[in-house]
């Protein structure tokens, strides 16, 4: 099956790259948790994509450790600590997630606004296993109490639904995109547990985005930025505040199939968390991340075939857990027709 270099890329690529990935044991704001996962764009995220449907699916693992106000704040929205007392916390949280991502889009055939417009869904399912071990000192007025010892808690189930649409333009080497998604709080969620799939409460998360990818020296690099905004978590009357990330990838081709390169991210929290407890002040999250990646499309039929391997290791975090984590992409969608060299040219230059 003969495919043309930018074919190969522009299709399933461009399919794995608009995944929408949630996993709540590694988040930042309430308690360490954010809306945002940094790391699911990444290569390829503003290239558009072959029409019709796609189907991408990622194995995640994560393992990520915490303490001082990030642990005491998982205990407090459990219920183990007033939110009004002082808390002196000498103990470490730590969780560990496999989960597995699935994400179904359809891209559209015919133009909007001279770009191309796609709309998907991500669902989840994972185990996530979560701990707390260490002191506890928590003084009320006069009463003080000290605890010593371990909570622990594991969960498996599903978490919420992802929507996501977005819109993207080609001119030659360069790709920009547009996107927004949201939160449909569904998934298994129950503010006294230490282990939680979904994050309790709904959230809009606005972006864009650019990739610039030259065939003809296999160098790419793409970055995608943007904002969330999370509504009031009901059961704990827990608002996080808004929050920027940046997520970025870079590669290049090794043959028309194999691709090498390294990916990072950075999240930083902007605006005050509401309703934490006063000792946290505004508890605004922060971290990095970077480590490598490697890529590798093939044929499946009359379909695209893509695998994408990546780690990142994280590090400058404040207010939020920080780790380790991996991805295993797996993405198939229609393969672009032999006969045309840039498939997207076409849909988007009309």
């Amino acid at each position: 099956m003969k495919i043309v270099f930018s074919n190969l890329c522009r299709t399933a690529l461009a399919a794995s790259a608009a995944l929408v990935l949630l996993s709540q044991a590694s988040r930042a704001d309430e308690s360490g948790v954010s809306l945002w996962l940094p790391g699911q764009f990444g290569s390829m995220a503003a290239t558009p994509a072959v029409p019709g449907w796609s189907l991408g699916m990622v194995a995640y693992h994560t393992s990520v450790e915490a303490s001082g106000n990030v642990a005491a704040a998982r205990q407090i929205q459990i219920g183990q600590v007033p939110p009004t007392a002082n808390v002196s916390l000498n103990a470490n949280l730590k969780a560990n997630g496999d989960l597995l991502f699935i994400a179904p889009t359809y891209t559209f055939a015919t133009p909007v606004l001279g770009g191309q417009l796609a709309v998907g869904v991500t669902g989840l399912v994972g185990h996530l296993d979560t701990s707390i071990a260490g002191t506890l000192t928590a003084q009320v007025g006069p009463i003080v109490a000290t605890r010593n010892g371990l909570l622990s808690d594991s969960l498996t189930g599903v978490g919420d639904l992802y929507p996501l649409v977005s819109l993207k333009w080609n001119q030659g080497v360069h790709n920009y995109m547009v996107y927004g998604f949201g939160d449909i709080p569904v998934g298994a969620y129950d503010s006294t547990r230490l282990s939680n799939i979904g994050i309790g409460h709904g959230g809009i998360d606005i972006g864009g985005g650019y990739t610039y990818f030259n065939p003809a020296t296999g160098n790419e690099f793409s970055g995608v930025a943007g904002f969330t905004y999370n509504f009031k978590n009901t059961a704990t009357d827990y608002q996080n505040g808004i929050d920027f990330h940046f997520d970025w990838g870079a590669s290049h081709f090794l043959s028309k199939q194999l691709f090498v390169g390294l990916v990072g991210y950075a999240y930083q929290q902007i605006t005050d968390d509401s309703g934490a407890a006063p000792f946290l002040g505004g508890f605004r999250s922060r971290v990095l991340g970077a480590g490598p990646q490697v890529g590798y499309l093939f044929p499946i039929g009359d379909k695209q075939g893509y695998l994408n391997l990546k780690g990142y290791k994280e590090f400058a975090a404040e207010n939020r857990p920080e780790g380790w984590n991996v991805w295993l992409t797996f993405a198939i969608s229609n393969a672009a027709p032999e006969s045309t060299v840039t498939p997207m040219k076409h849909l988007i230059t009309k």
